[in-house]
Formats: C-alpha cells, structure tokens, sequence
C-alpha cells in the first residue's frame, strides 16, 4: 500500500489545538452559559457543530422533548445532546420523526434532511443537510486504541501509524464518518475502507478514502477537526473514483 506524503508525516506529532476561536453568534435564549465548541458549514448546503456536554440530563430532556428508552444515564444523556445539536442547527428539525431505516442508519421519513450524529463523553458532534448524505464522527483518545488497530486497519496502514495513539484515533475516526456516510451494513473497514492519502497540513490532515463501493468505487475527502482533546472527522465530498 502507498500513501501520499509518508516521508513528510513519519514521526510527526499531531499539533495540538489548546483553545478554538469561534465567530460570535446570534444568541439563543435557553443556551446559558452555550458550551457550544464550533460550528460550520460544510459544502454548500451542510451545517455541523461540536458540542461539550455540561448540562444535566434533564436540560436535553426539556429542550427536545423527548424520553428515551435507554437505562444507562450516561448513554441517555449523551443520546438527547445529539438530538438537542440537530435542534441547535436547526430549530425546525422534526426529532419525532427520527427512526432507523433496515441498516439501523437514523433517518428522516421525508428524506427532508441527511444526518449524523457521533458522541464521546463529553463531547457530541452532528451535522445537517438537505442535498447529499452526512457523515460525522468524534473520538477521545484512549491509549489502549493500539491494542485494537487490527481491527479496522491494514497491516501497511498499522506500520503507518507506529502506534500513535492520537493518529490511530484520527485513522478510526475518519473510516468510521466514511462507513456512517454510506450508511449500509456489510462494510469491513480494512477490506472497503483503505486510507490512499493521509498528508499532514497545518493543523490537521488531509485524508482520503478508496471507498469499494459495489456499484462504484468512490473517492471521499475526510476533513478533521483535531484539539488536545479529541478528534472529530467528517465527509467534505465524495465522487465515483473513476472520475478521480
């Protein structure tokens, strides 16, 4: 396997991000104090924002509406914060209507919009968009994540990244917003989800995906959001490899 600038990224340390410089936005009445981390668009018509949950449950709770069926508190809160983001993007967001097609991808019945949502305790991330389909995804670090680096990775692409904790974070991250994107079961991301590029920039990577598709192969751009304390991958584009 070849990668794209492998000389350039060898032993290089992902640049960590101490603090995030947002643009002020409108304010919201119900949001005090707003531990809203970013937000921006991606394309021509996605909207996505990083949230740090430090409301208690029973915040998301009244603000979505909603009384989900899950016993662990931990897990019931992070599940409202998701909602709640889809409701921050977009205040008209109908969250009743969420269900989960037969690939257990959550949709809408209208196809009114694409979605993602992604969570790491504290940290929830999702994004919106009304034209194509949205893939989101955010990770903690976790020093233990070499131990399973065979699971989703080649063994050229495990050499690659020699370990690192912070870079295999950010390699599972980006297949796991690629296999979110696609949105259908039977994705092995070793086998379908190989990493062609990974180029260090400034302050984060460039990262393509040779998705396998079985109608067509498809190159997709991962952008990345990396800080000291988590890295947050999302799909900026996707087209039929043949084209690329």
């Amino acid at each position: 396997m070849v990668f794209s600038g492998c000389k350039t990224l060898n032993g290089v340390p992902i640049k960590r991000v101490k603090s995030v410089t947002l643009n002020p936005l409108p304010p919201i009445p119900y949001l005090c104090p707003m531990p809203l981390l970013k937000e921006w668009n991606i394309g021509n018509h996605g909207l996505a924002a990083i949230w740090k949950i430090e409301e208690p449950e029973a915040f998301f709770r009244e603000q979505t509406g909603l009384d989900p069926d899950i016993k662990n508190e931990k897990v019931r809160t992070m599940h409202l914060a998701g909602r709640f983001l889809l409701k921050f993007l977009d205040e008209e967001f109908p969250l009743h209507l969420i269900f989960k097609d037969e690939h257990d991808k959550p949709r809408l019945p209208d196809g009114g919009y694409f979605f993602s949502i992604s969570h790491s305790w504290p940290y929830v991330a999702a994004v919106i968009d009304d034209e194509v389909e949205a893939g989101i995804d955010i990770q903690t670090y976790h020093p233990k994540i070499a131990d399973i680096k065979h699971k989703y990775l080649s063994e050229d692409e495990q050499l690659f990244f020699n370990n690192d904790p912070q870079l295999l974070t950010l390699a599972w991250s980006a297949k796991e917003a690629v296999y979110k994107w696609n949105g259908k079961r039977g994705v092995d991301f070793i086998g379908h989800l190989p990493i062609d590029v990974f180029e260090k920039r400034d302050d984060n990577y460039n990262i393509i995906i040779y998705f396998k598709s079985k109608k067509m192969p498809k190159m997709v751009l991962v952008e990345n959001i990396i800080t000291i304390d988590f890295t947050c991958t999302y799909v900026g584009h996707a087209q039929d490899w043949a084209i690329y």
